[in-house]
């Protein structure tokens, strides 16, 4: 797929068949996610791949707007240390497995995680070393159906040239 194409298909996938992802399929995307751009080659990220259905369903419990998880094949929770820089990296290393996922035919929604109440309890849950901040969880599967990109704003809309004048 062309880059710009994968780009475009990008959606938020929240409803997937009972189907496994390979593992090695998941060590592509997390290569992805490492592979990201990071302020001062700091690299804080970690990343923990799930695929045990018992954790996914305690995932989709506390976290109030990841339900579908329990319905995932897999996850992969990104935790980063604390650097100046760690949200602005870990959500970079978030959008190349989102992109990655999608080139692969691989349905995938970033839920949030960064300032969540549920941060903490995700964090013990998964054994997470003190001082790494949970930034993201990517649920992961063979998506039920292929939707439409979400309508967006036209270029026309969003680009301003030289100033907002």
């Amino acid at each position: 797929m062309e880059f710009f194409d994968c780009v475009c298909r990008r959606v938020s996938v929240r409803q997937y068949k009972d189907q496994e992802i390979d593992r090695e399929l998941l060590e592509r995307l997390v290569d992805a996610g490492r592979r990201a751009p990071t302020a001062r080659a700091k690299e804080p990220w970690e990343f923990v791949a799930i695929t045990d259905k018992g954790v996914l369903k305690k995932i989709s419990c506390v976290a109030e707007n990841g339900k579908f998880i329990e319905n995932a094949a897999a996850a992969i929770v990104i935790f980063c240390a604390p650097t100046k820089y760690y949200l602005e990296d870990g959500c970079s290393a978030t959008e190349n497995i989102l992109l990655a996922a999608t080139d692969a035919g691989v349905g995938a929604c970033w839920i949030a995680g960064d300032k969540k109440e549920y941060a903490k309890v995700i964090a013990v849950l998964l054994n997470a070393p003190a001082g790494l901040a949970l930034v993201s969880i990517i649920s992961l599967g063979v998506p039920k159906s292929i939707k439409d990109q979400v309508k967006k704003r036209s270029l026309e809309q969003v680009l301003h040239w030289e100033n907002f004048l």
